[in-house]
């Protein structure tokens, strides 16, 4: 990192200051190995699904990691569980690192630390009765063999299913009722932060709307903390109190949720923005959005400079060179980008680099002749 950026981190507040929080992700890296040939096992590279990432979460807080497939949002929550293996940078629980630690040692973490799945048919065991999958994490968690039912049957009710149906496979539930069981396994141990991996993806909008107010309730009255990953920004608005938008493996912009929708400083949150529908046609004819032409690039050749500077529509010289530092704005509202949107001069002159930057990132920040550059819009005709 530039020496621009490593002073600004320096003169920050330090972790004597500031309250620990309860899960702190520092310049995180997830990299896949390719293989060229499986007969050689000859290595071709990595894939980059998470390069250098940053993110804190405090008790009681939501954060949404939004963007499109493959940017790296559910490796990041896998790699934070340590399902997958990190290949460099912390992750620090209550203050613990637990980046290396071995499998008896993530025991007690992994009771305050679980984890929903996207596809609640495939996360739930076919062959086992729901007494079975709640009963096998509560006696995991110490809880005398007698009161197992009485427990499971507690938690089937508390997340909106019929405590009868203990004995049911399953098969035999919606996917809804599927997801909800998934969340009182999660809950089977008492944890303090649910990772939640775009826990409504596979459900009705109708059901979808139910998961998310049952998890809304249970953070109130638990106290619990989410990572909430989704691709639809539309679902995190109304969960989440900050969001991070990920694109190629790293983090584009992190704001206060509200603040994100009302301005978002990046492109590809403006664009992502726009893709969201309108309810009314008439208003959702009318507006004008952001268009973002091609595909993404291959995560194992990632582009030099700004990662987003191959589809961006603002993108000049500078964002195929020189990687863009995460610019710390108002509010706590940070973004990556030398072209910011929905910015005045004096918020731009203003800004500062963010200690949460990535190891990689250049020190030019974004000048004050670059506020206000008019995004390309596309008025929609259907």
């Amino acid at each position: 990192m530039s020496a621009e950026v490593t002073q600004h981190a320096a003169s920050a507040p330090s972790a004597a200051d500031a309250p620990t929080p309860l899960l702190a992700v520092e310049h995180l890296r997830i990299y896949f190995p390719v293989s060229s040939s499986r007969l050689l096992a000859r290595s071709a590279g990595h894939v980059h699904a998470v390069d250098d990432v940053t993110l804190t979460l405090s008790e009681g807080e939501t954060l949404g990691v939004v963007g499109e497939s493959g940017c790296g949002k559910s490796t990041l929550i896998r790699g934070i569980a340590r399902l997958v293996p990190v290949s460099s940078g912390t992750v620090r629980f209550r203050g613990r690192d637990i980046t290396t630690a071995r499998r008896r040692d993530l025991a007690p973490v992994r009771r305050e630390m679980q984890m929903v799945f996207q596809d609640p048919q495939a996360s739930l065991n076919p062959r086992k009765r729901v007494i079975q999958i709640l009963g096998t994490p509560l006696a995991l968690h110490g809880v005398p063999r007698g009161q197992v039912k009485g427990k499971a049957r507690e938690l089937l009710a508390r997340v909106g299913l019929d405590p009868e149906h203990l004995n049911r496979f399953p098969h035999e539930f919606s996917g809804g009722q599927r997801q909800r069981i998934g969340i009182a396994r999660a809950l089977a141990v008492d944890p303090r932060l649910i990772l939640l991996d775009e826990p409504v993806s596979a459900l009705d909008v109708s059901i979808q709307a139910q998961v998310i107010n049952l998890l809304d309730e249970l953070q109130d009255e638990l106290g619990l903390s989410y990572v909430f990953v989704a691709h639809d920004l539309s679902v995190v608005r109304h969960v989440s109190d900050r969001i991070a938008v990920m694109y190629l493996g790293k983090v584009m912009e992190l704001s206060p949720a509200q603040e994100l929708y009302l301005k978002p400083i990046h492109p590809y949150t403006a664009a992502l923005l726009g893709a969201i529908p309108i309810p009314d046609p008439k208003e959702n004819r009318s507006r004008k959005r952001m268009v973002i032409g091609g595909e993404p690039p291959s995560p194992i050749t990632p582009p030099v400079g700004c990662r987003f500077h191959t589809r961006c529509p603002l993108a000049s010289e500078i964002c195929s060179t020189q990687e863009p530092p995460l610019a710390e704005y108002a509010s706590g509202h940070l973004a990556a980008c030398h072209h910011p949107m929905n910015v005045t001069a004096q918020e731009i002159a203003a800004a500062r680099p963010s200690g949460a930057s990535p190891l990689s990132a250049d020190s030019v920040m974004p000048k004050p002749e670059d506020a206000g550059a008019p995004p390309a819009t596309h008025k929609d005709e259907n």
